[in-house]
């Protein structure tokens, strides 16, 4: 079974999306005893909405808890150093364009992109894992190659 990294803060915000999900499973209950009172089944949008919200709810209790074992807690307050590892801001500019970019390795389930935090198993995070400035990497893109050069690496919990 692998572990998959997490950040403290990561853990307890799905710990408190798992009790607030647990919490919604009597509204859906109730919501399709209520659709099943009105009658036929198979014309019935709200019987079909209470189903597919309790199947949405339900699979994702089921995926969070399914990785709750698998968790390694890491305190990003306690890392530093000059190599990329998780919890590193690390800023690459693309040797062929100069364009910067700037992303924070998470683990998967609290990288958000549009955020600027990525996980340490996308392509891009797993290139930059144990590089240091100056260190060149080469992403595939559908586009193609990307050459990357890592310009800082560093941990803004420890600043």
């Amino acid at each position: 079974m692998d572990s998959i990294p997490i950040t403290i803060e990561g853990f307890k915000r799905l710990e408190e999306e798992l009790h607030r999900l647990k919490k919604e499973r009597p509204e859906v209950i109730q919501a399709i005893k209520e659709a099943r009172e009105e009658g036929d089944l198979k014309e019935n949008a709200g019987y079909d909405a209470a189903r597919e919200r309790q199947g949405m709810l339900e699979a994702r209790i089921n995926y969070i808890e399914s990785r709750m074992s698998r968790f390694t807690l890491i305190d990003l307050a306690t890392l530093d150093g000059e190599i990329v590892t998780f919890g590193a801001t690390v800023e690459i500019e693309d040797v062929d364009t100069g364009e910067l970019k700037k992303y924070t390795l998470l683990g998967p389930d609290e990288a958000e992109p549009s955020k600027g935090s990525i996980s340490v198993f996308s392509p891009v995070g797993r290139a930059m894992l144990g590089k240091e400035v100056g260190d060149e990497i080469v992403v595939e893109a559908p586009r193609g190659k990307i050459q990357y050069e890592i310009v800082s690496v560093v941990f803004e919990a420890c600043q």
